[in-house]
């Protein structure tokens, strides 16, 4: 069994920072693609940043340049840092991994639970 659990989201101000964490647990081989999405009122859920197993990162043009997606491996951990914050940032954003179990060695989708993130003017 896999849990994910997702901490760091809040209120900041227009131009502040917030960290995203994501911590992982449970019955893991390997996590094959990590990423963060986000999905505000009336809007679909977008993808924000991910990292591949390969180490490949990938950004939206959104964030381009005030992101960054990093992980921790040893930690099973993936974190979202975000600089220069805009009211449009504001959205839940939600953890997502593929991961292969170590019983079962299949892979599998997994979400986070989703972390309010409220960016103020």
């Amino acid at each position: 069994q896999v849990q994910l659990v997702e901490s760091g989201g809040g209120l900041v101000q227009a131009g502040g920072s917030l960290s995203l964490s994501c911590a992982v647990s449970g019955s893991i081989f390997s996590i094959n693609v990590m990423s963060w999405y986000r999905q505000a009122p009336e809007n679909q859920r977008e993808l924000v940043a991910d990292i591949s197993s390969g180490g490949r990162r990938y950004y939206a043009d959104s964030v381009k340049g005030r992101a960054t997606i990093s992980s921790d491996n040893a930690k099973n951990t993936v974190y979202l840092q975000m600089n220069s914050l805009k009211p449009e940032d504001t959205a839940v954003y939600y953890c997502y991994l593929k991961i292969t179990s170590r019983i079962t060695f299949a892979s599998r989708d997994y979400w986070g639970q989703g972390i309010q993130v409220t960016v103020s003017s």
